[in-house]
């Protein structure tokens, strides 16, 4: 299979083209900076930069996977970091699907990254695949980002949309964030450590990917999470054991939105989401349960 990987250098996307191209597909890596993807990727690899996500470049792919868009955790919300996130998102989706729609001919599937966020705070309800969107601004991200990928049924492609959880691995991602404060003897619950904890293992992240791009009758809206959400105050102990670091402390929700604006609000809250579909389809995950997970990830 020839895929094109959008978003190819992140911390999912290097992993996901490490396994492709372990499995024997042709990976076309699509970057910002296609001499940085060169670097970053295994031999082989075909780099390309965002502008040549066309019509003819297209055409000769068999799958797309996108994953583009500015990392949410990475500075505070000012309205021009909210246009960022918002923007890398719809506006790279819109041109892949652009792109399809106008090929001669078109790939059989797109993957297209979206998130837990899409659902909002939902408190205890446990989330699937049929939960209408959240009203706060990453489920607004999310709506509309999705909205642009649907677009490529228009034209008879499969489309999948992994909305995707809190992605635990080795070197990057959500986690390496949350270990500092452990390691300094800080580390704890944020809030009351009640609200859940949508988390994910990278290699979960990617199987499901690869899954999908070969499974044919899985489509739509795919939750990327583990079976087996906690809550908050369970993965802080589980980390600190882990660690071998107290994970007593709370972080008042007060002070972590002094700290981080409007954004602390997706740590504050969460989703109990649940991978209904891609259970339903017979997924098998390597990493089902927490403890497991962090003593491959830390």
């Amino acid at each position: 299979m020839r895929v094109g990987v959008v978003g190819a250098t992140g911390f999912v996307g290097r992993s996901l083209v490490a396994a492709l191209v372990a499995r024997g597909d042709a990976v076309v890596a699509f970057s910002r900076d296609p001499a940085r993807a060169r670097r970053a990727l295994p031999n082989g690899v075909e780099a390309r930069s965002l502008d040549e996500i066309t019509a003819e470049v297209v055409g000769a792919l068999d799958a797309v996977v996108n994953l583009a868009g500015e990392p949410v955790g990475a500075k505070r919300w000012d309205d021009a970091y909210r246009a960022a996130i918002r923007e890398s998102r719809v506006r790279t989706t819109r041109r892949v699907v652009d792109a399809i729609g106008a090929a001669e001919r078109r790939p059989k599937v797109l993957v297209n990254a979206s998130a837990v966020g899409f659902y909002g705070p939902r408190g205890d309800e446990e989330v699937t695949e049929s939960a209408p969107p959240g009203d706060d601004f990453l489920a607004g991200v999310c709506r509309d980002w999705e909205r642009e990928a649907e677009r490529v049924a228009e034209f008879g492609v499969r489309e999948v949309r992994p909305r995707i959880g809190v992605v635990l691995g080795e070197a990057g991602g959500s986690l390496e964030k949350m270990l500092l404060p452990f390691k300094l003897f800080v580390g704890g619950p944020v809030g009351n450590g009640r609200q859940w904890f949508p988390w994910v293992h990278l290699d979960d992240v990617v199987g499901a990917i690869t899954w999908a791009l070969d499974h044919d009758d899985l489509r739509g809206a795919v939750n990327v999470t583990a079976p087996e959400p906690v809550r908050y105050a369970r993965f802080a102990e589980a980390l600190g054991r882990r660690l071998r670091r107290p994970s007593w402390l709370p972080v008042p929700g007060f002070a972590l939105r002094l700290a981080l604006g409007p954004m602390a609000e997706v740590v504050v809250t969460g989703q109990r989401a649940v991978p209904a579909a891609l259970l339903a389809s017979g997924y098998p995950f390597k990493y089902p349960r927490l403890d497991g997970a962090l003593a491959q990830a830390v």
